[in-house]
């Protein structure tokens, strides 16, 4: 039998990282962070248990990869949608599903973003990884359609943002209500409830129009 080619030798590292972000997004969402061993998430990916020490430091950096890999592609997905936005406001519509994207993986993943967010606090904090990388340069290109005219000051704060009203929701014994947050982050930017997808009834009060960037 010939040797595999360094592109298929590639190819099947890439599917074994995945399947390795996969089952701890999967297992952490069940089970919580405590109660998930690297054990168990190679057990879950097929996968033997040295193979994640090759790719990840340890479970914590693990952690954070599969989070910010869910979090990229669904916001790539959010994004893709169709129709694609077109006219004078698309870029309210780019901003407005990046912002729906983000803040809905709080509503519907609760467990597993609240250990993620609890990670980012610990001594590891932030890890620059590839996936974190994707998840930026969707969020960067978001805030440029929007109309930013210096998407590097721009894109921290959004993210900053989004990471506090992430937050926000999952705080235990004080979360405030998607939809309340959400009006408070869309009249940051001058966002009208409509775009995106509103979770429900707009809150009491509504959206003020107070643009924070300059629109194109």
């Amino acid at each position: 039998m010939s040797p595999r080619s360094a592109s298929v030798n590639e190819e099947m590292r890439r599917r074994s990282r995945q399947r390795l972000l996969d089952a701890t997004v999967e297992l952490v969402s069940e089970r919580g962070y405590e109660a998930t061993t690297l054990g168990d998430i190679a057990d879950r990916a097929g996968a033997a248990r040295g193979l994640i020490s090759y790719y990840f430091p340890g479970k914590r950096q693990l952690l954070q990869s599969a989070v910010h890999r869910m979090m990229h592609l669904t916001l790539q997905e959010a994004l893709e949608r169709e129709p694609e936005p077109s006219g004078p406001h698309a870029g309210q519509e780019w901003l407005a599903r990046a912002i729906d994207a983000i803040l809905g993986l709080a509503r519907d993943r609760p467990v597993l973003m609240r250990a993620h967010m609890a990670g980012l606090l610990q001594q590891e904090g932030f890890i620059q990884c590839v996936e974190q990388q994707r998840l930026a340069a969707l969020l960067r290109d978001a805030i440029t359609r929007y109309g930013s005219a210096d998407p590097d000051r721009d894109y921290p704060l959004l993210r900053a943002l989004l990471m506090g009203t992430v937050v926000a929701q999952l705080l235990p014994g004080a979360a405030l209500p998607l939809a309340r947050l959400r009006a408070e982050v869309f009249s940051r930017y001058g966002l009208p409830w409509s775009l995106g997808v509103p979770p429900g009834d707009e809150p009491s009060g509504g959206t003020p129009p107070q643009v924070l960037l300059p629109q194109r």
